[in-house]
C-alpha cells in the first residue's frame, strides 16, 4: 500500500516541502531513494528500535521509500519521525486519516523519544504558506515554530503520542504563542551597560555615533585599555529590534539549531569569534551549507578582537558581505544566499607589543615589525570601516570614582531618535536604511557642505595626509553627528569631529 507523509528540507534560510512516499509490497528489503545523506540512510535502525520499544514493528516486506523532489539533497536525522509514521500508515498498523494535513519532523531516540531538530521556524513558515493544517515536531522546538500564526503546532515528547493522535484521535496540547506579546516580553535590557564604564567619555561618544549611523568601527589601543569592554556594550545602545528584524534573526539562528526553547529572539545578536576561525566558519558554507558567524550577526554586532591576528584570507572574504549586506555561496551543485546586515566592531593593538609611542612601554617594536603587523589588515577592508578611534588607558582617579556614568538607556534614546530621522530620509529606498549604507549619489545629496566646511575638510586632508578613501567616510559620519543633534545641514563642527575618527588614514600608521 502506498502512503504519503510530508516533511521539509531547509536550504539556506528557506524551506522546501518534501513528500515522503512509502510503498510496501511483497518481498523483502528496505530501499530509501531521493538523495538522502548517511544520517537518513541509517534511520531504519533508529526507527526499528523505536517502534519495537513502543509495541510496533517494521514488517518483513519490501519497503520502498522515495523522498520527493528526488533531485533535492536531504540531510540530517530530522526525517526519522516522518519515515516511521509513513511505514506504520502504509502497513495499516495505524489509521492514516488526516495525515496529509500535517508536516511531521523529528529525530528518534531508540526508546521513541524525540530529539530537537534544526530549522523549525523556516519549516513552519513554509507549512503555513502551503496551507497545511498543522506541524508536528519535538517539544523543544514547539515555541520556535509557534511564532508562526495560523498554523497548529504540536510539540511532542514521544512517537507514541503521534501514533495515538492519528490512530485513536488522542488530543495533543497545541502550543500557542502570542508573537507580539512574546516579543515585547523578551525585550529585556542587555546585561552590559555603559553606566559601568569609567572615564572614556570620548570613546563612548564615538560608539554612540557608530550606533546612530550603523557605522563599522575599529578601536586601536594597548592591552587593558577597555576595547573589549566597550565593544560588548555596543548592542545595549542600538535601537530595539523591530518584530520583522526579530523574525529574520530568529530564522537564521533556527537553521543552525540555536533557538529551541527561547522562542522569538528579541535581543540583537553579539558574535565574538576567535581569531583562529576559518573562512567557512566566518562566512558560511561547507558540504552541507550552514550560516557563518557574519550571518549569525545579522541585525546585530560582529566583534573581531585583535584584528591583525586573524588570517588575512579570512578577513578578505568579508569584503563582499560588508558591501552587499548578504553572503552568496556558490559551489558546483548549489548556490545559497544568507542575509548579513551587521555592524562590524574590530579592535587591535597599535603595534605587536601593544605599546606604540608609549615612553613607559616595557616592550618596543621596530619599524619593520610595525609595518608587518599593520599590513595584515588590508586597505580595502579598512575602506569599509567608517570610524577609527584610539583608546587610551583610564587614569586611576577615574577608575576609583564611584559615580556612575551615563546609562545605556539614555544613550539609546538619542540613537533611536537619530535612526528615526534616517528612516524617514531613506523611506523611498529599499536597500538603504541608515547613513552607513549611503552610496555616492546619496552622500552628495544629503551631505551638502558650505564653502567653509569644504575648506576645513580640504585643509585637514592635506595636513593630516588623509587618504582619498577617507573623504566619503568623513561625510557619512558627519551626517550622523548632525542627525544626533537634530540639525538638517552638515556644518563645520560636524566635519571637524568626524575628521578625528580616521586615525588609521594618517601618515605613520599604514604607510
Amino acid at each position: 500500500m502506498l502512503k504519503k507523509v510530508f516533511g521539509s528540507a531547509v536550504f539556506g534560510v528557506e524551506a522546501t516541502t518534501v513528500t515522503v512516499e512509502v510503498n510496501v509490497d511483497k518481498g523483502v528489503g528496505y530501499h530509501l531513494v531521493g538523495l538522502p545523506d548517511n544520517a537518513i540512510k541509517e534511520s531504519n535502525f533508529r526507527i526499528a528500535a523505536a517502534l519495537q520499544n513502543n509495541g510496533y514493528k517494521i514488517p518483513g516486506k519490501k519497503i520502498i521509500i522515495n523522498m520527493s523532489p528526488a533531485d533535492l539533497r536531504k540531510e540530517g536525522s530530522a526525517y526519522d519521525l516522518t519515515l516511521a509514521i509513513g511505514i506504520l500508515a502504509s502497513t495499516d498498523q495505524i489509521k492514516a486519516e488526516g495525515l496529509e494535513e500535517y508536516l511531521i519532523m523529528g529525530e528518534l531516540s531508540l526508546d521513541g523519544t524525540l530529539q530537537p531538530i534544526k530549522g523549525a521556524l523556516p519549516i513552519a513558515v513554509k507549512a503555513r504558506e502551503e496551507g497545511y493544517k498543522g506541524f508536528i515536531l519535538p517539544a523543544e522546538n514547539a515555541k520556535e515554530a509557534a511564532i508562526v500564526d495560523n498554523l497548529e503546532v504540536y510539540g511532542i515528547d514521544n512517537i507514541k503520542q503521534v501514533i495515538d493522535f492519528f490512530d485513536k484521535g488522542t488530543a495533543i496540547e497545541q502550543t500557542i504563542i502570542d508573537t507580539r506579546k512574546e516579543f515585547e516580553q523578551n525585550l529585556d535590557f542587555p546585561e552590559f551597560d555603559f553606566a559601568d564604564v569609567k572615564g572614556q567619555e570620548g570613546i563612548k561618544r564615538c560608539m554612540e555615533i557608530a550606533a546612530a549611523g550603523g557605522h563599522n568601527i575599529i578601536l586601536i589601543g594597548p592591552p587593558g585599555a577597555g576595547k573589549t569592554m566597550l565593544a560588548k556594550r555596543l548592542p545595549s545602545i542600538l535601537p530595539p529590534m523591530t518584530l520583522h528584524e526579530a523574525l529574520e534573526t530568529t530564522k537564521i539562528h533556527s537553521v543552525v539549531g540555536r533557538v529551541k526553547d527561547t522562542g522569538l529572539m528579541a535581543q540583537r545578536p553579539f558574535r565574538n569569534p576567535h581569531h583562529t576561525i576559518s573562512n567557512v566558519a566566518l562566512v558560511g558554507g561547507g558540504s552541507y551549507p550552514q550560516p557563518g558567524e557574519i550571518s549569525m550577526s545579522h541585525n546585530g554586532v560582529l566583534f573581531l578582537d585583535e584584528l591583525p591576528e586573524f588570517k588575512r584570507e579570512v578577513l578578505e572574504v568579508m569584503r563582499q558581505p560588508l558591501e552587499d549586506r548578504e553572503v552568496t555561496i556558490s559551489r558546483a551543485k548549489f548556490t545559497v544566499t544568507y542575509p548579513s546586515s551587521f555592524m562590524l566592531v574590530a579592535s587591535m593593538n597599535p603595534s605587536p607589543s601593544g605599546y606604540f609611542n608609549d615612553p613607559d612601554a616595557p616592550v618596543t617594536s621596530s619599524p619593520a615589525e610595525m609595518q608587518r603587523y599593520l599590513s595584515k589588515v588590508s586597505g580595502p577592508l579598512l575602506d569599509r570601516i567608517d570610524i577609527h578611534i584610539e583608546v587610551t588607558p583610564v587614569p586611576f582617579d577615574k577608575l576609583s570614582d564611584d559615580r556612575k556614568g551615563e546609562s545605556s538607556v539614555d544613550i539609546r534614546k538619542r540613537v533611536t531618535k537619530a535612526r528615526q530621522i534616517q528612516t524617514k530620509r531613506f523611506e523611498d529606498s529599499d536597500k538603504v536604511h541608515y547613513n552607513a549604507q549611503m552610496n555616492v549619489k546619496q552622500i552628495r545629496k544629503h551631505c551638502v557642505l558650505d564653502e567653509n566646511s569644504k575648506q576645513l575638510l580640504k585643509t585637514a586632508m592635506e595636513r593630516l595626509n588623509l587618504s582619498a578613501r577617507a573623504y566619503d567616510r568623513i561625510l557619512k559620519v558627519s551626517r550622523t553627528i548632525a542627525d544626533l543633534e537634530g540639525i538638517a545641514e552638515v556644518n563645520g563642527s560636524h566635519i571637524s569631529e568626524a575628521i578625528q575618527y580616521r586615525s588609521l588614514d594618517r601618515e605613520g600608521w599604514l604607510g
